[in-house]
């Protein structure tokens, strides 16, 4: 098994949503983070000249459980639904799980996912 956390734009959350839905996965946290990447935030200019540096920008971190087989679909699920093409889409993050277990049954593996 394999945990997925992808970092993403929030406006990106209900078309990640969707698309793993579609593709048969239903289970995931959402949680808001902020963060920045190589591009160490966004510089605005005010009317008068004046420049401040957003550093720390809002995102949200996707996280879900998946059996290895199904890695790829869900990596694709959720890159298609999230790009916009431009700096700050994202990270995808992939770790392994050595055990689940359904707090409800009491459940091991796969099967509790």
């Amino acid at each position: 098994m394999k945990k997925i956390e992808a970092i993403i734009r929030p406006e990106r959350l209900e078309r990640v949503k969707e698309a793993l839905e579609a593709a048969g996965f239903n289970g995931l946290n959402v949680v808001n983070v902020t963060g920045r990447g190589a591009q160490r935030g966004i510089t605005y200019e005010g009317r008068a000249g004046e420049r401040f540096v957003v550093d720390m920008l809002p995102k949200v971190k996707v996280e879900t459980v998946v059996p290895d087989k199904d890695v790829k679909k869900v990596v694709d699920a959720i890159v298609q639904s999230a790009r916009t093409g431009n700096v700050g889409d994202g990270k995808i993050f992939i770790s392994p799980v050595e055990d689940v277990i359904r707090v409800r049954t009491g459940e091991h593996g796969e099967g509790a996912i």
